[in-house]
């Protein structure tokens, strides 16, 4: 029990805190729940010290007084308050006290000075930024961003063409019924496509009955996402930078292409299709089959292309005044969409098809406008076409990034130089391979490289990830896997001894700032 516990402290979900003059600090133990309740939930031990896990056990009397204590703060101290399940277990000359919590309903969290607190590892940090508290009260649900109004914003700033066409997706039936369908439907006016939908409304009222409109007569969110003319007048973040890099650096100052901020303005529809145009025209294109005329594919299948953009556009979150930033570099495509997983998602979540939208009235309303199924299968469908993608949930920078790498078949990875190279030679054009394609193993010319062990293409990511040193956490975080010993060994300390990173304080392995960079081979 007690090893768990000093693993739970060492991962950041276990405070400890030690009984000092039979007084507890508490405005201290306020400030853990408060941080606890705004996060993913954890556990408070009282006999413990933070960290070092050091015991000061409790007596009898003391449990009582801590027991009714933190009953107390959580009632008293957090606001709103919060029930927390209090234990005690048996120690050497005492006990410990356990309160366990739980992650919260009613987000934010404060404690009586009124400052949000959240946890940051196994410490924990005041919350200022707005966008930030939005995301928590959007996470919990008490706060819808895409049902938010828009001010100013009026139905002379929504784009005709593009309700048009969600109103004949989204009531196909009814206008078949009436009719209208094919050249009927595309010579009919909006607002007769809309009496046909509802006798004596008009585009207003219409949209008013799907509440793109609210009470007050204010646009929704969603509404101007999907259908504005000139969405970032109002919004400016809500939109994409599409920027195709010579080279594999982001620092890099060659572009081959990146698309102008003007002509990505516009509602989704119209993000949709320049990113997926930036795509077509920066990706190369592969002959499939053996015949010299045979059709081209794209390098990377146009189906995972297609998912992963619908999700970064729709699945963002609206609280974060950031861009979708998508990269293209010459050994990977780089999706980065504002916002973590929300609603406690992890990777392994989406990957098995779990849907849990973060805007749900945007999502249940792009699907008459974007090309998805809406039932959570868009990651698992894109993961089908049997690609090399990593995704990344950063927490800390609150981005979930999407990384699919480029030509795996015919590009291999220099380990000595961090870059990728094509199996083309461009000073002769013939090609040669460093691959054994019968047997799958790569070779090399050297006996330095023959000995080395074969990295597997989430290890060589996690060796280039580490050209700048990264600690265990950003490390995982990067893979998308716990903080797990486990995890530690066969990600990091197994590259350390196979020669691939290196440790940036080897004389203390565990030393609180240890990173890990990448060995730069000769």
């Amino acid at each position: 029990m007690m090893d768990d516990i000093l693993k739970q402290i060492n991962a950041g979900e276990v405070s400890g805190v030690q009984f000092k003059e039979r007084i507890l600090d508490k405005y201290d133990i306020a400030c853990e729940l408060v941080a606890f309740s705004n996060s993913h939930g954890g556990k408070l031990v009282v006999g413990i010290k933070d960290k070092t896990g050091e015991i000061n056990a409790l007596s009898y009397s003391e449990v009582q007084e801590t027991t009714n204590l933190l009953s107390d703060i959580a009632s008293e101290n957090v606001v709103p308050s919060i029930l927390i399940k209090i234990d005690t277990i048996e120690v050497e000359d005492g006990n410990l006290v356990i309160a366990t919590v739980k992650e919260g309903l009613n987000k934010p969290y404060h404690d009586n000075k009124g400052i949000v607190w959240v946890k940051n590892g196994a410490d924990k940090r005041k919350v200022f930024d707005n966008a930030e508290l939005a995301e928590m009260m959007t996470d919990c649900g008490s706060f819808a961003p895409d049902e938010a109004g828009v001010r100013d914003a009026t139905v002379n700033d929504l784009d005709a063409t593009t309700i048009k066409q969600f109103l004949g997706n989204r009531f196909e039936r009814v206008l078949e019924k009436k009719g209208l369908t094919g050249d009927a439907f595309n010579e009919a006016s909006l607002d007769m496509i809309c009496s046909a939908i509802a006798k004596g409304h008009d585009c207003e009222k219409i949209l008013r009955n799907l509440r793109f409109i609210r009470p007050d007569g204010t646009l929704t969110v969603a509404a101007m996402l999907l259908f504005g003319k000139y969405t970032q007048r109002w919004m400016p973040m809500m939109t994409a930078k599409c920027i195709c890099f010579a080279g594999n650096s982001i620092g890099g100052k060659v572009f081959r292409d990146k698309v102008n901020d003007a002509d990505m303005e516009g509602n989704l529809l119209h993000q949709y299709d320049t990113i997926m145009d930036f795509f077509t025209r920066n990706l190369h294109n592969v002959q499939v089959g053996d015949e010299f005329n045979s059709m081209g594919k794209l390098e990377i299948p146009y189906t995972s292309l297609v998912e992963f953009t619908v999700n970064s556009l729709v699945h963002r979150s609206l609280n974060m005044k950031a861009p979708v930033r998508i990269f293209i570099f010459d050994n990977r495509v780089e999706i980065h969409s504002p916002g973590a997983l929300p609603n406690g998602l992890t990777i392994d979540d989406i990957k098995a098809g779990t849907s849990m939208p973060r805007n749900m009235f945007l999502f249940n309303n792009a699907i008459y406008l974007l090309p998805y199924t809406g039932v959570g299968s868009g990651i698992t469908r894109a993961l089908d076409e049997n690609i090399n993608v990593t995704f990344m949930n950063n927490d800390k920078a609150q981005e979930f990034v999407i990384t699919v790498w480029r030509g795996e078949s015919n590009q291999v990875e220099d380990l000595d130089t961090g870059l990728r190279h094509s199996d083309t030679n461009l000073d002769t054009g013939l090609r040669h391979s460093d691959t054994n394609l019968d047997t799958g193993l790569r070779h090399t010319d050297t006996d330095l490289d023959t000995k080395r062990v074969t990295l597997t293409n989430k290890e060589k990511d996690i060796v280039n990830f580490c050209s700048v040193p990264r600690t265990t956490k950003e490390i995982l975080d990067r893979i998308g896997v716990s903080m797990h010993s486990k995890n530690r060994e066969r990600y990091i300390t197994s590259l350390v001894a196979a020669g691939y990173l290196q440790m940036t304080n080897p004389d203390n392995p565990t030393a609180s700032n240890q990173k890990y960079k990448k060995v730069n081979l000769r």
